[in-house]
């Protein structure tokens, strides 16, 4: 479970590992080679043995992707990891460009007339695949699909072996609904769908189904394996055979047959002449391909398990309430420690990521972090998704602000909360920011909004008053969050990038707007919040919906500016102070209860 802060790659990679992938690309006759940063089950965190971007460049950010050429190669990261990418990847090597905009397809584009450029079908979804041969074919080049891939072969022997983590049942007291009564709503869907069968090829709609966690995937109770649902709710799950535990054929039951994963390419055969359901956007090409080779008719839509999984039962919010609650004590631990002991002591990014991680796991409860807190002290702060590895870690400074990031995986719930916190006394600048900030997260708190309201159409809310002061910040302000699942979860996020699908019941968001103030400081606040039932307002004529907060830690009264806020404002934080007393109060003592109570104290 412990975090590492150590380097896994470095930028002498490039030099290393291209001329071994060209050199296979020569043997396959392949001019170039996309390098995505998915993996073959279009995870955004992967297990060691699928990071082949890492491996090729250096780069580790959890977006991302490459090109290679004959004579040229280019690496492309979000917004994100601008800072990041050109730290550990080698210019020499790489041309570094954003992703954001169709970067790739602008990129092949400009390919040589008459290239070929290999991709593997197992990585890349069909959606995806689409802007990216368009792309080609106006430079007069084309794609081609690659068994095997010429990286994997270069990476050989040195590829970590894939993980084989147990798969263990998911209590019917967390998921709220058995797999039994799971299967027959998406047999239904399925057949709704106008299909006999759907493939299901993202671990964490496996997960849910079956009410299975696995442990496959870094920080993501996630077991890699595939499905094929029938529309009557029977199923057939694939998985490596080391990974299945005593218990599980009994909890799976007889209507679910384990299969190897050496035994999905005849079982898709099998399903020829009948209408088959898969996702274009998550599953990969491959699937595609093999489905139609055996005379399936294949039924495109989404992912029938993403929106159920999205929409939380009552038992599932009421779970991630409780664990937001023992996530919150733990929190008010760690930050009245940062507020006393490390004012004192102005410890490394590295001794206060160890120190909320030894808080959460003291809880007695947590099973793994959700994912590497971000710990980032004056400068490392401005760095979105920065984390503290190798010599980039720093002291706090006295006069700074530190940023921490980070969440827990418990069997309940998952967790994902940021604060602010001053060393020192905050500047009269630090504390305006802050507040700005502040104003946008309340304004996305406590926003009512009708169905079908969009997480695209709200943003801006959050942005406002940045907007109003000429500021911006260049992340989303809301993703979804699984259920002891994945910390980033679809198909809902509150952005400026379009997103069509409506927030809905029992949906959780975050809400984290910032502002990044780049070789200074970083300032972010992120709370979790779930979408409440359409209620009638007084006096309206349309019930809307609302957000219920879930996360509930103090925010440091020492950097809000009260005099920028409004009064419905201050009552706001006044209210969220209280709420965070009265539930997170009674898992206190001493001073550290103390030092709640004051924190709590209403705005002046």
């Amino acid at each position: 479970m412990r975090q590492s802060f150590d380097e896994t790659t470095d930028p002498s990679f490039g030099a290393r590992h291209l001329p071994r992938v060209r050199a296979k690309m020569a043997e396959q006759g392949l001019d170039g080679l996309l390098v995505p940063h998915e993996d073959e089950h279009q995870n955004e965190y992967l297990p060691e043995a699928n990071d082949r971007l890492a491996w090729l460049t250096g780069f580790t950010g959890s977006a991302g992707a490459g090109v290679v050429l004959r004579d040229r190669a280019a690496v492309f990261a979000d917004g994100r990891y601008t800072v990041q990418v050109r730290a550990q990847v080698d210019p020499a090597q790489f041309e570094i460009l954003g992703l954001e905009g169709d970067g790739v397809a602008r990129y092949l584009e400009g390919a040589p007339r008459g290239a070929v450029i290999g991709y593997d079908p197992r990585l890349h979804s069909p959606d995806a695949l689409a802007t990216l041969k368009r792309a080609a074919a106006k430079a007069g080049a084309g794609l081609r699909p690659v068994e095997p891939n010429p990286l994997d072969l270069a990476w050989a022997d040195e590829r970590p072996e894939q993980p084989a983590a147990p798969v263990v049942p998911h209590e019917d007291r967390y998921t709220g609904e058995t797999g039994v009564s799971k299967r027959a709503r998406i047999g239904d869907a399925i057949a709704k769908a106008g299909a006999a069968a759907a493939v299901l090829t993202a671990p964490a709609s496996i997960a849910w189904l079956f009410n299975i966690r696995g442990g496959d995937v870094i920080r993501t109770p996630l077991p890699l394996a595939q499905a094929i649902v029938k529309a009557d709710g029977t199923a057939s799950l694939f998985m490596d055979p080391r990974k299945v535990t005593n218990a599980l054929p009994g909890w799976l039951g007889d209507a679910v047959t384990l299969e190897a994963p050496e035994a999905l390419p005849g079982v898709l055969d099998s399903l020829s002449g009948q209408p088959v359901l898969i996702d274009p956007g998550q599953s990969p090409a491959w699937y595609f391909d093999r489905l139609e080779a055996a005379g399936a008719t294949i039924v495109r839509g989404m992912d029938p398990c993403t929106l159920p999984r999205a929409c939380k039962n009552p038992v599932e919010i009421e779970g991630s309430r409780q664990a937001h609650i023992r996530d919150g004590a733990a929190l008010t631990r760690f930050l009245h420690w940062v507020d006393t002991v490390a004012q004192q002591t102005l410890p490394t990014e590295r001794e206060i990521a160890e120190k909320l991680e030894g808080f959460r796991e003291a809880t007695g409860a947590l099973k793994d972090l959700s994912f590497d807190t971000i710990a980032g002290a004056g400068p490392n702060g401005a760095l979105p998704h920065y984390k503290p590895v190798g010599d980039k870690i720093r002291r706090i400074e006295k006069g700074s602000l530190l940023l921490v990031d980070g969440g827990g995986q418990y069997l309940d719930g998952t967790t994902d909360v940021t604060r602010t916190m001053a060393v020192g006394e905050p500047t009269a600048d630090q504390r305006r920011m802050f507040t700005l900030v502040l104003k946008g997260h309340i304004a996305m708190a406590v926003v009512r909004f009708p169905a079908g309201t969009t997480g695209h159409q709200l943003d801006a809310l959050a942005r406002l008053p940045m907007w109003m002061a000429g500021l911006d910040y260049d992340h989303g302000t809301g993703h979804g969050v699984g259920s002891y699942l994945g910390v980033h979860e679809g198909p809902q996020r509150i952005a400026k990038a379009v997103n069509t699908q409506p927030l809905l019941t029992g949906m959780i968001v975050s809400n984290e707007p910032g502002y990044y103030r780049e070789g200074h400081w970083g300032i972010r606040i992120e709370t979790l919040q779930v979408v409440t039932p359409p209620e009638p307002i007084p006096g309206g004529e349309r019930p809307m919906h609302g957000f219920e907060q879930l996360t509930l830690a103090p925010l440091d009264r020492r950097l809000i500016d009260v005099a920028l806020l409004t009064e419905a404002e201050r009552a706001y934080v006044d209210a969220y102070h209280a709420e965070t007393l009265a539930k997170v109060g009674p898992l206190l003592d001493g001073d550290v209860l103390d030092w709640l109570k004051a924190q709590a104290a209403p705005l002046k």
